[in-house]
C-alpha cells in the first residue's frame, strides 16, 4: 500500500505491534488484513523489528505499513528505507520533529500537554499521537483540548482496552486509537492468527 494521505483515516483502532521474531511478521499481519484492520504500528522496540518491516512490505503490500516508537534521526531514515509508509514517535522533540518532516512520508508526533499539541500545530503539523493516553487523562482530557485547538487531532494510544475505545472515537478530535489488545503477546507467540483475525474484527467494527 502506498503512504496515506492521513494516518488517522486508515482504521478505527492502529494495532500497535511488537515483532520478537521476523517469523511471525506476515502471517500476523495477513491476520490483520482478514479481520478488517489493514494497518499496522510496528514498533521499534525489538532487534527485529527493521526486518519484520522489510518482510511485511515485500509479502503484504496491500497493508498500510507504519513504524512506532520513532525516537531519532537514525530511526526515521532506516524504518522509511526498510518500508514503512508512515511513522509513530511516543514525544517529539524540535529535532525529532525536523528529522520526521524530512522524510518525506505522514507521520504521527507524540504530545500529551497542551504545550506540545501547540508546538507541533506551529510546525504546520495537525495530527498527532495522544500518548499515553491513559496516564495523561484519557478521553476527558482530549475532549477539554477540542475547542482551544480545533485543529489538532489525535490518535490516543496506551492503556486504551475495546471498552474504552468508544469513548474516544466518538470526540471530534480523534481520527483512531492505538491498541495493543489486537495482537496479544501470547496468541503471536503461538500463531493463534484466528484468535487475532478475531480480535482484529471486534476492533474494525468500532469504527
Amino acid at each position: 500500500m502506498s503512504a496515506p494521505e492521513s494516518v488517522l483515516d486508515l482504521v478505527p483502532v492502529l494495532p500497535v505491534v511488537v515483532v520478537e521474531d521476523v517469523a511471525t511478521a506476515v502471517p500476523l499481519a495477513r491476520a490483520l488484513v482478514a479481520g478488517g484492520l489493514p494497518a499496522i504500528e510496528l514498533t521499534l522496540r525489538t532487534p527485529a523489528a527493521l526486518d519484520a518491516i522489510r518482510a511485511i512490505a515485500a509479502e503484504v503490500p496491500e497493508i498500510a505499513l507504519g513504524a512506532g516508537t520513532v525516537t531519532s534521526a537514525a530511526q526515521a531514515a532506516a524504518a522509511v528505507e526498510a518500508g514503512a509508509a508512515f511513522l509513530v514517535s511516543p514525544g517529539c522533540t524540535p529535532g525529532l520533529l525536523a528529522a520526521l518532516q524530512a522524510t518525506g512520508v505522514p507521520f504521527l508526533p507524540g504530545t500529551s500537554t497542551v504545550s506540545e499539541v501547540m508546538t507541533v500545530l506551529e510546525a504546520g503539523v495537525t495530527s498527532m499521537k495522544f500518548f499515553p493516553a491513559e496516564a495523561s487523562g484519557g478521553a476527558p482530557y482530549l475532549r477539554s483540548v477540542a475547542d482551544p485547538l480545533p485543529q489538532a487531532r489525535f490518535c490516543p494510544t496506551g492503556g486504551i482496552r475495546v471498552a474504552s475505545a468508544p469513548a474516544y472515537l466518538a470526540l471530534p478530535n480523534v481520527g483512531c486509537v492505538g491498541g495493543t489488545w489486537i495482537t496479544p503477546a501470547d496468541a503471536v507467540a503461538a500463531g493463534d492468527w484466528e484468535r487475532i483475525g478475531k480480535l482484529a474484527a471486534e476492533a474494525a467494527a468500532l469504527g
